[in-house]
Order: C-alpha cells, then structure tokens, then sequence
C-alpha cells in the first residue's frame, strides 16, 4: 500500500465528509468513521470510485472501549496511519449556565475533549513507533473567543486548543507534526445538531450572510496536508467574509 492513509473521524457529514472527497481525489487512502453505517458504506462505495482504498469504522468516540475496539480491529497494514484528523465534534444547546442542559454539557465534553484524547493517544503511538505523522485537530473560532450561552462549548475548543499545543511540543521529537484548523460560522449540520433538529432556528443562523461551507475548510485542510515535511501549519483560522468576530456578523438586511 503506497498512498497515503488519512483516518478522518465524523466523516459522515460536513466537514469530515468533504474532506474525506477532496483527500479520495488526490488519492489517498482512507479510514473513515462514524456512528451511522448506512452513510458510511454510502460513502465508501462513493469514493472507492476515485481510485482509493476506503475502511470504514462505526462506533462512537465517546466510549473508549469502542475507539480501542474499533482502530485494534484494523488490518496491520492499515494502523500504518500518516495523518489523523480530528474531526468529530457537536455544539448542543444554547443557554446560560444556570440554564444548561447536562446532558448536552456531557455530549459536548465526551465528544470534543474525550474522544479526540481516545483517538489521539492510540493512533499518536503508531505515528510515534513509524517517527512520523500528522495529527490535525478541527476547533473553532470558539476556541479563540467565548460567547454568552455557549459556555461548555466555548470550553472544550479551547481545551482542543490547549491539547493541541502541548501534542505539538511533545510530539515534535518523534518527527510528527500537530496543528489546528479553526472555521467560523459555517453551514453544516451544526446548528441542526445544536438546536435538536429544529430546522428554522438552523436556517436562521445562516440569513443575511455567505458562512462558510464544508469544502471551504476541506481545502484548506488539505493545504495542511499537502506542505513540504519540514513545514507545519500550527494553527489557521478561517471566517466567513461577513464575519468579523464569534459575534459579530454583518448581515444584508
């Protein structure tokens, strides 16, 4: 096997989706992941159109057991991983922190803190034993502002921020490169996800203004991904032309 293999988790919709197709067309190789098998092995057929190998793993991130099931199951040839992209991540809820839903805090925590630590710290340890790799980890411009009613979210993308620091210092020995790629307010099933499926509150996040799609941050990622080995994108934050801030978006009346 000589391509490349990227391991994208979330990649059944937006982000990690789009760029599961913009990395099948510069044919790499690849490992996706997610909790809906139909849209999984829909990809997959999808992209193995584009002379790539596709695997395909369903679980959860938020379960250990079921990360370290998932990636042990894994033919050898195929834990021989060059880029790991961390994808997988939800906003859940929208309220002041008198206000929080548990349930959702605990979604967001387990999902964007716990599941890229999981994914992380198994994968980082065949990079390490092969002395290379890349680990790019997807925040948000949450990561860099915080907002009202978003505190738990706001939070666990600045942890993602702080992780991703530290990998960089503690990786770079091992000839493995870390970075973050940051988007601002973009149209995926973010907000839908966010409001619980209410599909007018989602629409009316994006009225006014161009937001960012998935294939905008596709690409960028793989520039990311395409550098010369000696370079290494730490961290790039993207936004929409209208936005200016986390909350400041100019809207066309």
């Amino acid at each position: 096997m000589k391509q490349k293999i990227a391991l994208i988790t979330g990649a059944t919709a937006g982000i990690g989706l789009e760029t599961a197709k913009i990395l099948s067309e510069n044919h790499f190789n690849l490992i996706l992941t997610g909790r809906r098998q139909d849209r999984l092995e829909k990809i997959r057929q999808e992209l193995e159109n584009n002379h790539c190998e596709v695997q395909t793993l369903c679980f959860d991130v938020r379960s250990k057991q079921e990360v370290d099931q998932a990636l042990a199951s894994l033919p050898e040839e195929w834990k021989k991983v060059d880029i790991l992209i961390n994808n997988a991540g939800l906003a859940a809820g929208l309220a002041p922190v008198n206000q929080g839903d548990v349930d959702d805090w605990e979604a967001m925590i387990d999902t964007n803190i716990k599941g890229l630590l999981y994914m992380s710290r198994e994968v980082s340890g065949w990079m390490i034993a092969r002395q290379q790799g890349h680990i790019l980890n997807v925040s948000s411009i949450a990561g860099v502002e915080a907002y009202p009613n978003g505190a738990v979210y706001c939070a666990t993308k600045h942890a993602v921020n702080a992780i991703s620091k530290a990998m960089r210092i503690e990786l770079a020995p091992h000839n493995i490169k870390v970075g973050t790629i940051s988007p601002g307010a973009i149209e995926t099933e973010f907000s839908l996800v966010r409001f619980k499926g209410d599909q007018e509150k989602a629409a009316k996040v994006y009225e006014g203004f161009t937001p960012l799609s998935g294939r905008d941050i596709a690409e960028s990622i793989y520039f990311v991904l395409s550098r010369p080995a000696h370079v290494n994108i730490d961290d790039l934050l993207i936004m929409p032309t209208a936005q200016a801030s986390a909350r400041d978006i100019f809207r066309k009346s």
